[in-house]
Order: structure tokens, then C-alpha cells, then sequence
């Protein structure tokens, strides 16, 4: 596949964002504006009116915001599905996000959709028909996304890694990465290997964002799960690789992720404030500021 001319991106500050629940709408709108963005999945909005869409509207009158989508199933063997990318794009012209990601994932197959976002396998046949749906998502945009690392949970056989899998069609696509440490360590943990391999390999030009998250761990036949669930505080493992990718990389913007388990407003934002002091001292270490 030709690699597409790269699409202009509009970048969101290199400071910690939330993701943005329900629960916390007047608390978001309420909360000073200074460098703080917010994430939503658009599968939640992607509707003709109703009080979620006009707090998304308010907040977006106020705060950069960030579309991180669930459901284009990317990874997948077929096109994304049309009707979804004409409902992604009318969000995206309704509120104007500084950006717009999606996982490499495959959640779709024919009329069956699966609640979890599965990790594609790692082959060159995965990679040019990835590389093929993020091309036509953007195309369908008209702008650039970020696409998202998957975590895995067994080891998946394939003629390339899963590290090539997730560069390299960005790269073939035109595509910025969005960087999910938390899945990075998931991935070691479950399979062994290193988290460090990927933070030498990722190209730190080509990541728009940066995601931080907690997980959830499983006892299963004897041994020890680590599930991506969004349902914890973020472990120190993550904060470790945190502090030295942005050492190396530079300041990236920086989402707090929190799925499940919701916590108190004032929980979030003190971990927002604990990855803004990782930045800015990181950054003043480095002369990047």
C-alpha cells in the first residue's frame, strides 16, 4: 500500500486530561481551565439531542477535547462500517476535538459485535488492511487519528510483532499514535518479555497522546492476570514507565483513564496533578520546556 500524505493534526496541549463520566459533568464544567482537557468515548454521543450531547457541547465550549473511539473495529478483516464513520463524523464537525483516536482492535465480524476490543493477530495481512481501515477513517474525516496498542492477554502467533503491527500501519496510513502505557506493561507481565522494548521501538515523533491507566488482577489455573480494566489508581510500574518515556520523548499530552470504579473528581485530578509534576520536571530535565 502507498503511504498517504500525512493529515494536519490539532494537537492538544502536553498536559494531563481526564476521561469524562457522567458523574463528574458539573465538575468538569466547573473546573478551572488552565492546560486540563477531557476525553469521551463518541459511541456515547453519537446521538440527534438529549442532556449528554448538551453537556458534551458545554464542555467543549470550554476545554480541548479528545474523541477516543471503541467501536470502528480497525483490526477487523472488514471495512469499518459506514453508518458508524457518518455518525463519528457529524460528532466531530459538532464539536471540533483537538483529536480523534481508535484501538487497534477487532470487535466486529459481519452482524456480530463483541464487547471486548481484541487484539488483532500480528500478520502482514493484518497489517495492510489495517493500515487500509485507518486510511479510509481518515479519509471519511478528513483529518489524521491516533490509533491505540492493544493489551494482550495470550500470545498471539504471526509472522510479524505486534510492536511492527501497530507502527508500521500507522506509518502506511499517515497516522499519529496514541500510547497506552498501561498496556505496554499488561502485555509484559501476562507474556514476559519487557515493557522497555516497546518504549524503544515506538518512535516518540509519531505519539500524539499518552494514556495512563490501573488494572485489575485475576487468579487464573494457579497463575496471575493482569486485566486492562480502567477500574483501579494507577500502579507505580505505570508511573516508572511514565517518567522515563517522558524523559526520553519529550512532553506528550496525557489522559488519566478511568472506566470502572469511578472515584471522586478530586481523586482524578490529583493524579492529573501527579503526571503534570512527572512533565514538567521531566521536561525542564531534558530542555524540552
Amino acid at each position: 500500500m502507498a503511504m498517504m500524505s500525512p493529515l494536519t493534526p490539532l494537537p492538544l496541549p502536553a498536559r494531563a486530561g481526564l476521561g469524562l463520566k457522567p458523574q463528574h459533568y458539573q465538575d468538569a464544567l466547573d473546573a478551572p481551565a488552565d492546560g486540563l482537557w477531557f476525553e469521551v468515548h463518541p459511541e456515547n454521543y453519537m446521538v440527534d439531542g438529549g442532556p449528554r450531547l448538551a453537556w458534551l457541547d458545554a464542555i467543549a465550549g470550554r476545554f480541548p477535547l479528545s474523541l477516543h473511539g471503541v467501536g470502528l473495529s480497525l483490526g477487523g478483516p472488514e471495512r469499518p462500517d459506514a453508518d458508524h464513520l457518518a455518525r463519528l463524523k457529524a460528532l466531530v464537525e459538532r464539536c471540533n476535538p483537538a483529536s480523534v483516536s481508535e484501538h487497534v482492535a477487532w470487535s466486529r465480524l459481519g452482524k456480530v459485535y463483541f464487547a471486548d476490543l481484541l487484539p488483532p493477530p500480528p500478520t502482514r495481512a493484518t497489517l495492510q488492511a489495517l493500515a487500509a481501515h485507518i486510511a479510509e477513517t481518515q479519509e471519511v474525516l478528513g483529518r489524521q487519528i491516533l490509533v491505540e496498542n492493544p493489551a494482550l492477554y495470550l500470545s498471539l502467533q504471526g509472522d510479524i510483532s505486534m510492536i511492527e503491527l501497530y507502527v508500521e500501519a500507522a506509518k502506511m496510513a499517515g497516522a499519529g499514535l496514541l500510547f497506552d502505557l498501561n498496556n505496554i506493561h499488561v502485555c509484559a507481565r501476562n507474556l514476559g518479555g519487557s515493557a522497555q522494548d516497546w518504549l524503544d521501538a515506538v518512535p516518540a515523533a509519531m505519539v500524539g497522546e499518552v494514556h495512563l491507566a490501573g488494572f485489575t488482577v485475576q487468579e487464573r489455573d494457579g497463575g496471575t492476570v493482569l486485566i486492562d480494566s480502567h477500574g483501579a489508581p494507577i500502579s507505580e510500574d505505570v508511573w516508572a514507565l511514565y517518567e522515563s518515556f517522558i524523559e526520553s520523548a519529550g512532553p506528550k499530552p496525557t489522559l488519566i483513564e478511568r472506566d470502572d470504579n469511578i472515584p471522586a473528581f478530586a481523586d482524578l485530578q490529583a493524579e492529573a496533578a501527579r503526571a503534570n509534576a512527572i512533565l514538567e520536571s521531566k521536561t525542564r530535565a531534558a530542555g524540552h520546556g
